[in-house]
This record gives structure tokens, C-alpha cells and sequence, in this order.
């Protein structure tokens, strides 16, 4: 496959090689022949926006300007994060919407998905941690702002 529309069943987008992505879906494993930050990239502008606007909106709200987690669609609110910075070949991304739990297991983190995947990361289970926490702040502040965005025009109407 070359092309890959992440939606609310993408568990994870994990590198294979330079231009090789395997795709986790709820019941499905699927290979793309693109790196992973060009299906980001793709996906963020299909749904509206740049990959750049969509970091840049993620600085704004929470002040990350590293490993940023992103909205990559608003309406489902679909949100990833990166499992180390996005310049670097082996990074992921992870849905944040899917995730069930995250441990240490050995030198990996453990990341097991709703449908009961696990999935071992070789970055440590601080770093996922963190970027939970990252992206789950991200998703409370943006809700937030919906919500009175939504206020203010029934106010108006």
C-alpha cells in the first residue's frame, strides 16, 4: 500500500525502514511503503491542516515544543503522539484514543492497546509516560476550548 488514511481504528504507526511503515489497526496489520512522517504529514493536511499548524496549535495550548503531540483530526478527535522526536527515522506514533496501558518490560515499554495488542517500543516507559501525559493535557485543553467555542456561538445565535 503507498497511501494510508489514519482514522479512529489506527492503533499505531511504527517505522519498519527508511520507507517502509507498519500500520496497527483494531483488527489489522497493515504495510505502507512511505515512512512514518510522511503518512503524519498526509494525514494532518487531508484532515485541514499542516503538520507545522498542527504543532504550532499544540505549542499554544500546552507550551510542548518537543516531541509535540498532535491533533491530527479535530471532529473525531483522533490525537497521536511520537515515541521520540519526529526527525529521527525510528520514531512512532502512537493514538492516544486506543491506548489502554503502558509498562516497563524489560528494556521496552509495553504499550497495550484496547483490543489487547501489545506492542514493545525500544525507548523507555518514562519517555511514554510522559508523552501520555503530554498528550492526554492536550486533549483536555482542547475540549475545553471547543466547549466554549461552542458556548459563545449559541450565545450569539
Amino acid at each position: 500500500m503507498e497511501k494510508y488514511r489514519i482514522s479512529s481504528k489506527t492503533l499505531a504507526v511504527l517505522p519498519i525502514s527508511k520507507n517502509r511503515t507498519k500500520v496497527y489497526e483494531n483488527d489489522d496489520i497493515i504495510i505502507v511503503d512511505q515512512n512514518v512522517q510522511k503518512i503524519i504529514e498526509e494525514n494532518c493536511s487531508y484532515y485541514g491542516s499542516s503538520y507545522n499548524l498542527r504543532k504550532e496549535y499544540t505549542e499554544k495550548l500546552i507550551g510542548v515544543t518537543h516531541k509535540s503531540p498532535i491533533i491530527i483530526e479535530d471532529a473525531s478527535n483522533i490525537i497521536f503522539f511520537p515515541t521520540s522526536s519526529p526527525r529521527l527515522r525510528e520514531c512512532g506514533w502512537i493514538s492516544l484514543n486506543n491506548l489502554e496501558s503502558n509498562k516497563q518490560v524489560g528494556d521496552f515499554s509495553q504499550i497495550t492497546f484496547f483490543n489487547n495488542l501489545k506492542v514493545n517500543l525500544n525507548v523507555s516507559n518514562r519517555i511514554i509516560s510522559n508523552q501520555i501525559l503530554r498528550s492526554t493535557r492536550l486533549e483536555s485543553i482542547a475540549r475545553k476550548r471547543q466547549l466554549e467555542l461552542t458556548k459563545n456561538l449559541s450565545k450569539n445565535l
